[in-house]
């Protein structure tokens, strides 16, 4: 019995790290590595390591690059239901530079072969569920059916809308209880010409409402931390809308930091509580997951996050 089910992507990282970011046309020399990751995955070792019982339903290929992912999701006592895919396991080229900021290009591969039926082949997983997270790195229609299958089962649901879109389907909006968008993702969901933390609450707030009118939207700010906007579920807070500062990190890599983030603050709903808190809890996972370079194998374990910030959902 799982409290969280991802359903989403695994990839093979391929990262090069280099000084700068390269430029069009531009050849670098850099420093290379592999290893997991894909947003899906990120997301699901961070639940389990963040101290949910995590399922992660997946596509994988007959290679390598699934036996990997089927080792990896074993060590972290993750339970894996992988689609057979005809296509090879997905892949993705990262840069990194010098500050930890970094460029993506994804291959989809296996991802995109994840199915509506294959998802609702697993149906009875998500009746024991406290939690079901979701991305935009596979199919809609499957991603769209994980949150009908949550909806239907009273579990909270939360999409991470990434990577951007221009617009998402009204019904798969209606199913969403909690929304993390970056600013680049929100401003292209809302069509607004702009989205900043120099706006005002008031501003972002608006912007928030028009996107998902009855739900949470969590507006992921990067160095600014993160602005939490309410619809008609204040969860526990006192206030409709607000920001959470960053928690000051020793960064070295952020790839997936906002993964981490995510898998983060859906494990916080194995426990009752106060919305904010488990804003406070995703931050600093978050923020310790960029003191290790990679993605997926860059999460931190639970009780190390809690020995060093103190955070009430660690335990």
């Amino acid at each position: 019995m799982s409290q969280v089910i991802v359903v989403g992507s695994f990839n093979v990282d391929h990262v090069w790290r280099c000084d700068a970011l390269p430029l069009r046309g531009q050849t670098l020399a850099g420093e290379y590595s592999t290893g997991p990751g894909g947003k899906g995955f990120n997301q699901a070792i961070a639940a389990a390591r963040s101290g949910g019982l995590t399922t992660f339903i997946c596509s994988l290929g007959d290679d390598d690059g699934a036996a990997l992912a089927r080792r990896l999701a074993a060590d972290a006592s993750l339970q894996l239901v992988a689609f057979d895919a005809v296509s090879p396991t997905g892949t993705a080229g990262i840069w990194v530079d010098s500050t930890g900021h970094n460029s993506i290009v994804i291959g989809p591969g296996a991802n995109g072969e994840l199915s509506e039926s294959f998802v609702a082949s697993h149906g009875g997983s998500f009746g024991s569920a406290r939690v079901v997270l979701a991305q935009l790195e596979n199919p809609l229609p499957a991603i769209t059916h994980a949150l009908r299958l949550g909806r239907a089962n009273n579990v909270v649901t939360i999409l991470n809308p990434a990577p951007a879109v221009k617009s998402l389907p009204v019904e798969c909006l209606s199913l969403v209880d909690i929304l993390t968008p970056n600013e680049t993702e929100l401003q292209l969901l809302a069509d607004a010409p702009d989205v900043s933390a120099s706006m005002s609450d008031e501003e972002l707030h608006a912007i928030c409402r028009r996107v998902l009118p009855h739900g949470t939207v969590v507006l992921t700010l990067g160095e600014n931390g993160s602005f939490v906007s309410h619809g008609d579920d204040l969860r526990g807070d006192a206030m409709a809308f607000y920001r959470v500062g960053i928690i000051p990190a020793k960064t070295v890599d952020t790839t997936g930091a906002g993964d981490a983030f995510n898998g983060a603050l859906a494990a916080t709903f194995r426990h009752d509580g106060v919305f904010k808190d488990r804003i406070q809890w995703a931050s600093a996972y978050a923020a310790m997951s960029t003191e290790s370079p990679g993605a997926a194998m860059s999460m931190p374990l639970a009780n190390d996050v809690t020995e060093r910030f103190g955070a009430r959902f660690g335990a």
